[in-house]
């Protein structure tokens, strides 16, 4: 038992050293970053966040075509998944086209969205691993992004000096418009800033994920009779 449970950690860490682009050993020292050797510090990203509400998200829900629904540690912590996958529903009856893009070490650990998305009734067709729709975030209408932060967090592609710097991520900010649900302002877990936030392509709706996903549900169908 013991052999299995140390395999199996051993199989978890690897996943997620190559998910974050780092090595086992910069993990084991300790520190969030990808490189140990930077070249001056992080930049400023200047701006200030947009925010909207339920109304006007369910608005763009019901007028986009192409959809990409980017779940995070927060739909996992509300338990929101069931709701998702009603929202999902309610989408596609609409002729939309609704996708699901999930990070690697999306949530407490690599493959927790997969699972709880799954036990929702998410079709399996319906939910892409990061390299199979990383590509296809330029050509969609509308991401939604539930309670994810570092793992669509721009930095890591925009400033060589963030220490999430290399880290893949979700280029969410690609597409034509961007809502991100989300509790708070706060930092994720690298505690750095995510100038997705103030993109202008950029909103915030600020609140808990499994009682606005609720209340864009019922706006949907409501405004759908």
């Amino acid at each position: 038992v013991g052999a299995l449970i140390g395999s199996s950690g051993a199989i978890l860490t690897h996943i997620m050293c190559v998910a974050m682009n780092r090595s086992i050993l910069n993990v084991v020292l300790g520190g969030f970053g990808t490189s140990t050797k930077k070249a001056g510090p992080a930049m400023k990203f200047e701006g200030e966040a947009h925010f909207t509400d339920v109304e006007h998200t369910a608005t763009l829900l019901t007028h986009s075509k192409e959809i990409i629904i980017v779940p995070g540690y927060g739909l996992a912590v509300a338990a929101g998944q069931h709701i998702v996958a009603e929202l999902y529903k309610q989408l596609t009856a609409l002729g939309e086209r609704v996708r699901f893009a999930i990070h690697p070490v999306a949530g407490r650990m690599p493959g927790q969205l997969n699972v709880l998305l799954a036990e929702a009734g998410v079709p399996y067709d319906a939910v892409f691993e990061m390299e199979e729709i990383n590509d296809d975030f330029a050509t969609t209408d509308l991401v939604i992004v539930i309670g994810a932060n570092d793992t669509v967090n721009s930095a890591a592609e925009e400033d060589p000096n963030s220490i999430i710097a290399g880290m893949p991520v979700l280029r969410v900010w690609k597409a034509k418009e961007v809502v991100v649900m989300k509790r708070s302002m706060g930092a994720g877990y690298a505690g750095v800033d995510n100038p997705v936030f103030i993109k202008e392509n950029t909103v915030m709706l600020l609140g808990d994920a499994k009682k606005t996903l609720e209340a864009l549900r019922n706006k949907i169908a409501e405004e759908s009779h």
